[in-house]
């Protein structure tokens, strides 16, 4: 018990719905203590109080019981003030210029909350061997409304080799974004090209990245303005990756692929799913064309959910058109198509309290309803029609990509309600896999004994 509430932060179950398994604990609630959780949607949305929708304060209620806001640096400061020490003590012996000033300016920002400057910084890195990604970045936790942000950190090195290979895609996005198959203004939003691709080993994961499912890719920084103006970094983290592959992917696709498609499941095919899904954030739009504010803004606590689906199926878009120009090898399009489709029985199990599993429930029923897929009744097994994948990677793509422009809440909801859902049938075949012991997610063995402090 004391194992399993480490893996999870907590007493409920991530890769399962968030079901607690502690007697008499009860739900987890959605605000996740960022909000009082007394405190309702209607409260929230009525007062008046500057910050509240801050990525980085708290909700609280003062003496007389109203809400207040309180800043993340001041409700953690013993334990920013510690880091941020930490942090200055490893920029001192940094050999790298650029890590070096990246260091100071997260230390800094940890204790003011202005992170735009080191998100910069850390654009501006380019040469350092060494990378750590750490502060209060995604907002996966908050179920309430999508926006309070949990600390966590990763530790990397990178795998210079591979980093070389992946360089020169950064240069096509322009190209890419003007070629996104939905109307003009919905793409006016020019990625910019100083993002990079790079391939790394993760030594170490803490906090919000290690809790439950364990990520394979990074794509940051999440401010609109960065990436508008530097673009974003990808990172991907070739040994999580493997071991997912080899571990989960590899087995499940044995189980539910048709057998002769499963020469089709590849572990290149896997790393560039989920490399162009990481690329794919960069595209698209971030701002409403109603011009009332950002697309995380209007969609709330559906944002995420969809951000993650758009970057699913935008990354197989980007890999069929960068065939096309001849960047990639356009015969190997269908490897991806079905190592994308195994990749979803992968996701889809991470439950949907996760924005991942959300967003790959509504991906997985959108491309069955196209006929992307089809299920032989007798094996059990699915088998991919390419040519109806390719145009119904478009249909979604355009689907997700115009209800993000116009900010449409309720038609988000709408889809998300009618396809998130995991049917009889498929929750059949997602019991083989429990059946045969396929574990959902890998767990980290991981401190100073791995590396050899």
């Amino acid at each position: 018990m004391r194992r399993f509430v480490q893996i999870n932060y907590g007493p409920w179950d991530r890769l399962d719905d968030d079901a607690p398994f502690v007697e008499g604990i009860g739900p987890r609630p959605p605000g996740a203590r960022f909000y009082p959780p007394d405190m309702t949607r209607e409260e929230f949305e009525r007062a008046d109080l500057p910050g509240k929708s801050s990525l980085y304060t708290l909700i609280r209620r003062d003496a007389a019981g109203a809400l207040t806001v309180l800043p993340y640096h001041q409700a953690y400061r013993p334990e920013l003030e510690r880091i941020a020490a930490k942090l200055r003590e490893a920029a001192s012996v940094a050999t790298d210029a650029g890590f070096r000033r990246y260091l100071e300016l997260r230390a800094q920002a940890l204790l003011d909350d202005d992170y735009r400057p080191s998100d910069m910084a850390w654009m501006d890195m380019k040469t350092s061997p060494i990378d750590v990604v750490i502060g209060p970045i995604e907002s996966y936790q908050d179920a309430l409304f999508g926006t309070k942000t949990a600390y966590e950190a990763f530790v990397l090195v990178k795998d210079v080799a591979w980093s070389e290979r992946l360089a020169r895609f950064a240069q096509h996005l322009p190209a890419l974004q003007r070629g996104l198959p939905v109307p003009d203004a919905y793409k006016r939003e020019m990625p910019g090209t100083d993002a990079d691709l790079n391939a790394y080993f993760a030594l170490y994961y803490g906090g919000d990245a290690n809790a439950g499912a364990k990520t394979i890719a990074i794509n940051l920084p999440n401010d609109e303005t960065v990436q508008l103006e530097k673009g974003s970094r990808r990172l991907q983290l070739e040994n999580t990756m493997r071991a997912k592959f080899d571990a989960i992917l590899v087995p499940i696709a044995r189980e539910l692929i048709a057998e002769d498609q499963q020469a089709q499941i590849t572990f290149d095919a896997f790393f560039d799913n989920v490399m162009f899904h990481e690329v794919a954030h960069g595209l698209g739009i971030k701002n409403t064309l109603d011009g009332k504010g950002t697309v995380r803004e209007a969609l709330t606590d559906l944002a995420s959910g969809y951000e993650e689906g758009k970057a699913d199926i935008l990354g197989l878009y980007m890999i069929g058109a960068l065939g096309r120009l001849g960047e990639l090898d356009a015969d190997k399009l269908p490897d991806h198509y079905v190592t994308f489709l195994a990749g979803l029985f992968r996701s889809v199990r991470f439950g949907a309290s996760s924005a991942h599993g959300q967003a790959n429930m509504v991906a997985f029923n959108f491309l069955r309803e196209a006929g992307a897929f089809s299920r032989d009744a007798a094996s059990g097994r699915y088998r991919v029609d390419v040519e109806r994948m390719r145009a119904a990677v478009d249909a979604l793509s355009a689907k997700i990509l115009t209800l993000q422009g116009d900010g449409d809440y309720a038609g988000a909801k709408a889809l998300r309600d009618s396809l998130g859902r995991i049917e009889p049938e498929l929750a059949g075949d997602l019991a083989r896999l429990e059946q045969r012991r396929i574990p959902v997610d890998i767990v980290l063995t991981q401190g100073r004994a791995q590396l050899g402090l």
